[in-house]
């Protein structure tokens, strides 16, 4: 048997209804909607985890957050079932020959071999996009 999963924040805002009081029976409420939504899409509640979150807080310092999330799951079946991406080592030949067509093109439409791309450029810009 083979499942799917699906992760979903818990409610941060409690529902309201007619007849339904006290915070925690609002928050039970927001829970049953979503639940209930899931299970109209034949998802099956599993379990409620804390999770841990690297965040940023302001520009430079990253602060750790925990989110609650309802996890959920469904059973696939074989032919439906979630087909692994390619292995690295597949994605080389496949990257390599895409590069050098797509070079072939360029060169042809600009009339013009590609630009070399400055190596300490690509790290500075990686290095921004870390921070």
């Amino acid at each position: 048997m083979q499942y799917e999963y699906s992760v979903v924040p818990t409610p941060k805002k409690a529902k309201t209804a007619r007849g339904v009081k006290g915070q925690s029976g609002k928050f039970a409420l927001s829970l049953t909607v979503l639940m209930n939504e899931m299970a109209a899409d034949g998802w099956e509640y599993l379990r409620a985890d804390t999770l841990p979150c690297e965040e940023r807080e302001g520009l430079t310092k990253k602060t750790v957050k925990y989110h609650s999330m309802m996890i959920f799951r469904r059973e696939v079946y074989a032919d439906e079932a979630y087909e692994e991406p390619p292995v690295e080592d597949d994605l080389e030949d496949y990257i390599e020959e895409f590069t050098e067509a797509e070079e072939a093109e360029l060169a042809e439409m600009y009339g013009e071999e590609t630009p070399e791309v400055d190596p300490a450029q690509t790290q500075r810009d990686r290095n921004l996009a870390a921070e």
